[in-house]
């Protein structure tokens, strides 16, 4: 593909070795590089992917299997530096089941800010910092499921992409790549209405997530089941679980927190929009079954289309639109 970059031109350097010696890193200040070199690496993907959408179909087709091919270099060769910068401060992506819970208690520290020094504290810890390492494990689970999904993601994630293009093909619709930046749901929304109105979107993804928390809160009674099932904690009471949903709902509203199936509700509701999610790792997804408006051919014109990527460059649980094919 004579207009796809090198794999080594795109490929995140780090820090230098002088820089290294000058200000030594801590593993919280290598993690937040890591993530922000991950991020980078996905922006790449998504200029490739728009670059080679040129041509005939059958062209594109092969123009994308080279920049799945080439992604998966550079995935590789960025997740083994990852690993030997990691492996440097102590921490080790292996599945030894010896050292794992110890591996994951580094993160969750570190993230936290926690000391994680090799000194003996029997102390009692207090509840700030008890606070802030129950926060911390949700990021450090994402943290280490980035390490070990790495290891797999070259054949994960060609077989994803192809089963989804399996589907999508005969229905004359393709994936319109979304930035993977925490709110890739309500980016994906919004462009999906936009594509519907045939120009912009009357909300923006900002909107969106202020409505979604809006709608949650006026229906909590609704959704605590279903919220408390995924957050489960033993020992709460009601008012701890209903300042929890409080905290979640702010979380959704103000922050680049990922969306799933509680916003996805939400949203099919809001909106009145029946919701197709297509996946080539799951079943596909229907949401807002009432709202759906057949046009005889089983789909909807109407519908609001996502593709849920399981495997989207390790990170887990991505949302693209999905669009009608170029001519």
């Amino acid at each position: 593909m004579e207009d796809t970059p090198k794999v080594e031109d795109l490929l995140p350097e780090g820090p230098t070795e002088s820089a290294s010696e000058k200000i030594p890193e801590t593993l919280e200040e290598m993690l937040s590089r890591h993530r922000k070199e991950i991020s980078q690496l996905q922006d790449k993907e998504i200029a490739m992917k728009k670059a080679a959408a040129k041509g005939s179909k059958a062209e594109q087709k092969a123009k994308k299997k080279q920049v799945d091919e080439e992604v998966a270099k550079l995935s590789a060769n960025l997740k083994e530096r990852h690993a030997g910068e990691l492996s440097s401060l102590g921490y080790s992506g292996g599945s030894n089941n010896g050292k794992e819970k110890g591996n994951l208690d580094t993160l969750v520290k570190a993230i936290a800010g926690v000391s994680v020094g090799g000194q003996n504290d029997h102390s009692k810890p207090s509840k700030s910092v008890k606070r802030r390492e129950k926060r911390a494990q949700q990021e450090a689970a994402r943290e280490q499921r980035i390490q070990e999904e790495q290891s797999n993601i070259v054949s994960d994630r060609v077989i994803e992409n192809e089963k989804l293009d399996s589907k999508l093909e005969p229905l004359g619709l393709m994936v319109n790549e979304i930035k993977p930046d925490g709110h890739c749901l309500y980016r994906a929304v919004e462009n999906q209405l936009a594509v519907r109105s045939g120009g912009s979107s009357p909300y923006t993804y900002l909107e969106l997530r202020q409505m979604v928390a809006a709608y949650m809160r006026k229906h909590a009674t609704d959704f605590l089941p279903f919220f408390l099932s995924e957050n489960a904690e033993g020992g709460e009471s009601d008012d701890s679980l209903v300042e929890r949903f409080e905290n979640y709902c702010r979380e959704v509203e103000s922050t680049a927190a990922w969306g799933g199936q509680l916003e996805l509700g939400a949203l099919t509701h809001i909106l009145k929009k029946h919701i197709m999610i297509f996946s080539g790792s799951f079943p596909d997804v229907e949401m807002g079954k009432e709202y759906k408006s057949d046009n005889g051919s089983g789909s909807s014109t109407s519908s609001i289309m996502l593709s849920y990527h399981m495997h989207a460059f390790g990170l887990g649980e991505h949302y693209n639109s999905v669009v009608p094919s170029s001519a």
